[in-house]
């Protein structure tokens, strides 16, 4: 086979990969980001469970939580949209907006927490004319609402949010980024849910109306009830990322049980209360005051 014809055959499988994105992806792993989603459609309003419905392409069978990890497949077309999955700190256990949200470019609100309130901002023109695309607007915000929860999300600029950090987990080689990404969740679901997403989402949704009942209301407290709190989010992760992320690691150290026991639980929280307010700021879009003066429950 000639050379020129090889490579068209292998046009497909290039142009797959790039759909599919890289094998360890900036951001929450897929599957972090689906349960985020399905725990946010637990609580949403009838109304804006209707206008997400509306919004959703017909490819996602419905389901808001089958395009949550959509943004990070997108990076590929829409190479703009990189740095906006993370924001970092110059090294220091604190954010401020107008230091660190911004793109290599100095462009300011170009971070997870501006490109929040951004698509925040667009799907308020839900129901009237506009210029926006409003299902990526919602899977971008549904999307970016799970990241600003990953702690090394908003970790230091040095390490690129612990990704130029080596570890072991166990016997693997991996980065610390990786490790809070996807195999902290990976090690739960193996160790503690047979191998299954839905059996640890489940008992997700469990504590949420069970142990972190009486936490909710708090993970609700927003200053900003037109907006989304995004800010308050990041502060979190950072405080997360120094306490726990980057505590006790340095470079090719081996993670395993002790890290694993102490920083799951904090992944897990983040997880849920990545639904939680996700489901919040779908609701006050979409049903308007009314959403503040409803507390949030299973619908």
């Amino acid at each position: 086979m000639a050379p020129h014809q090889r490579a068209l055959l292998l046009l497909p499988l290039v142009f797959l990969l790039l759909l599919l994105g890289p094998p360890h992806a900036d951001s929450w792993g897929k599957e972090g980001h689906i349960m985020v989603c399905q725990i946010a459609e637990e609580y949403l309003s009838e109304k804006a469970a209707a206008a997400v419905q509306a919004l959703l392409p017909e490819s996602a069978g419905g389901e808001l939580s089958t395009m949550c990890p959509w943004a990070d497949q997108a990076r590929w077309h829409y190479h703009w949209s990189s740095p906006l999955h993370y924001v970092n700190t110059p090294q220091v256990c604190n954010f401020k907006s107008s230091r660190d949200c911004h793109n290599s470019r100095g462009q300011q609100g170009m971070c997870v927490v501006g490109a929040i309130n951004n698509y925040t901002d667009q799907l308020y023109s839900y129901g009237q004319k506009t210029s926006y695309n409003l299902t990526e607007s919602l899977m971008f915000l549904a999307h970016f609402v799970g990241d600003v929860h990953q702690p090394l999300h908003v970790g230091y600029e040095e390490d690129e949010g612990g990704t130029t950090i080596n570890v072991r987990w166990y016997r693997r080689k991996e980065t610390l980024h990786h490790v809070w990404d996807s195999d902290i969740i990976d090690t739960a679901q193996k160790d503690f849910y047979n191998k299954s997403m839905d059996i640890m989402v489940e008992a997700l949704k469990m504590n949420l109306t069970g142990g972190w009942s009486d936490d909710i209301t708090h993970w609700e407290n927003c200053k900003n009830k037109h907006a989304t709190c995004a800010n308050d989010y990041a502060i979190e992760s950072i405080h997360y990322a120094c306490n726990y992320a980057y505590k006790d690691v340095e470079q090719n150290i081996t993670l395993g049980d002790d890290y694993f026991f102490t920083r799951y639980p904090i992944v897990e929280q983040r997880l849920a209360q990545a639904g939680i307010r996700l489901a919040l700021i779908l609701n006050r879009i979409f049903d308007g005051d009314n959403a503040d003066d409803i507390p949030l429950q299973v619908q």
